[in-house]
């Protein structure tokens, strides 16, 4: 093991698994880490560095499908809740990152984490932070119109409202009930790597196209997990269309910020996650 990896110990926890015979699933659950972690393609070069484990998430409480509305994301936070608690309790990790677009059980994982001083990063959270390094204001590249209102929630609960154009939404809903006859995502996804036509990516450039040009997006955010797939493809066709604007998806921007914290050695403020009991309080908050 190398200095570098000693300095980041990284639990990363998907938000939720199904069970292998699940109708609706999106990826393994199963294998290596490296397997039934959904896009580690795309990150595995960040991970190099690091020494990291991976668990799938817990088993859904909500059906045998992708999470998409806001009851679901309630429930799968909760469900992590525990994770979270043992990875800290575990004493093996200096950071955690929350795997998954729509960031469930985040502010939740924050306070736990800063109790043991374990730092916890998430997709959401990340990217718009981000994003607003990078550009004045972003627009989100979202999947369908349930899931649009889970991201319109987290840009008003991280207080980015002044910073988003716009949430634009490419409907190509995850595969759930009602529909299993709809958009089938993973061929979607295997089409565009292969190279092929995919109704899911030209629908992305063409709302990712309208948010540069018409909304004032300086920089754009991808929003569900089903959809970081598209990173490259949606960055390199802005390019040859002469836009050199930033694409971000979740999970490098998670792990990328989590390093950063560490770097620094720094965690959430005890005012914003305040300890139970602390040695100094104040009487008056802010909004």
């Amino acid at each position: 093991m190398t200095n570098t990896q000693e300095r980041y110990r990284f639990h990363l926890i998907q938000a939720f698994s199904l069970p292998e015979t699940a109708q609706y699933k999106l990826r393994s659950m199963s294998g290596t880490k490296e397997q039934a972690m959904m896009n580690y393609q795309d990150v595995a070069h960040l991970l190099a560095d690091t020494n990291w484990d991976l668990h799938v998430g817990a088993l859904a409480t909500h059906g045998d499908w992708p999470v998409e509305t806001r009851e679901e994301f309630m429930m799968v936070g909760v469900n992590r809740l525990p994770l979270v608690r043992q990875a800290c309790l575990s004493k093996k990790y200096n950071g955690i990152v929350l795997l998954g677009g729509g960031d469930p059980g985040f502010a939740e994982s924050r306070e736990i984490g800063r109790r043991f001083g374990v730092p916890v990063t998430s997709c959401a959270h990340s990217q718009m932070h981000i994003a607003t390094m990078l550009g004045n204001r972003f627009s989100i590249i979202d999947i369908s119109e349930t899931h649009n209102m889970r991201m319109h929630d987290l840009v008003i609960q991280y207080r980015f409202g002044n910073n988003c154009a716009s949430i634009r939404n490419i409907n190509f809903p995850l595969p759930r009930p009602p529909y299993e006859e709809g958009f089938k995502l993973q061929d979607q996804r295997d089409k565009g790597l292969r190279g092929e036509r995919s109704d899911m990516l030209e629908a992305a450039i063409v709302e990712s196209l309208i948010a540069i040009e018409e909304d004032g997006a300086e920089v754009l955010i991808l929003g569900c997990s089903a959809a970081f797939w598209m990173r490259p493809l949606i960055q390199r066709r802005l390019h040859e269309a002469g836009w050199d604007v930033p694409v971000l998806e979740g999970y490098s921007s998670a792990i990328e910020h989590l390093k950063l914290l560490v770097n620094l050695n720094l965690d959430a403020s005890s005012l914003a996650f305040p300890v139970d009991h602390p040695k100094k309080w104040r009487r008056r908050k802010f909004i």
